[in-house]
């Protein structure tokens, strides 16, 4: 159960606020679920977390954006990784170093946050509203993709090109990640996608289709 708490000088520290956010998205994404979003209500979100529901709306500028901080993590990981990529190294095998580093030491995100974003990003397919929470996250991936792939080309991050290919890699990540999410949440065959390397070698091999080949390779 969440409760709030203030820092001496009266405010909440932006970890704790953080904490009750994912606390409340994950509450929220599990009533939209089970009973869709139209039948879910802030004041259900509230009694499920055991906060206010005027608390929720201090965190949140509406019911679906509820969703948001459960979607988000997946992003905020693989962009942490492709931020580290060195420029000797491909695609395929850093993703594959980082992925397995990240495994060995523990999920970044938890099996169970993972597993409801997956249902966040299927049901954003019939919830319009739903849709907007998880095309923001996508948002924010072509957004930092500017600045990865400027930086690897050695162009600024607003050159035209370089936006381009950032959008063309994004909605790369953005079809597989709901590819991916669909074929876990229906039982669909995942044999494409059977451990870090086949997934690392699947995402790399669409960036580098999608960028015409100029984004995936080691730079010199």
């Amino acid at each position: 159960m969440a409760t709030e708490k203030r820092g001496s000088g009266g405010g909440m520290s932006e970890q704790r606020r953080a904490r009750i956010r994912l606390e409340i998205s994950r509450e929220a994404a599990r009533l939209f679920w089970d009973q869709g979003v139209a039948g879910t209500s802030g004041d259900q979100i509230a009694e499920a977390v055991g906060l206010s529901t005027r608390t929720i709306w201090r965190h949140f500028r509406s019911k679906e954006s509820c969703a948001e901080p459960v979607v988000m993590q997946g992003v905020v990981t693989l962009l942490s990784v492709l931020r580290s990529w060195p420029r000797q190294s491909s695609l395929e095998d850093h993703l594959t170093t980082e992925l397995t580093r990240l495994r060995h030491e523990g999920p970044p995100v938890d099996l169970a946050d993972e597993a409801l974003a997956m249902k966040m990003i299927r049901l954003a397919d019939t919830e319009p509203a739903l849709r907007t929470a998880w095309l923001m996250a996508c948002d924010q991936t072509e957004r930092e993709m500017r600045v990865i792939i400027g930086g690897r080309l050695g162009r600024p991050a607003g050159d035209l090109d370089v936006r381009m290919y950032a959008a063309s890699a994004a909605a790369v990540v953005r079809v597989l990640d709901e590819h991916i999410g669909t074929a876990i949440l229906t039982g669909a065959d995942l044999t494409e996608f059977t451990g870090i390397a086949a997934v690392s070698r699947r995402y790399a091999h669409g960036i580098r289709t999608a960028t015409g080949g100029l984004v995936g390779d080691p730079v010199a």
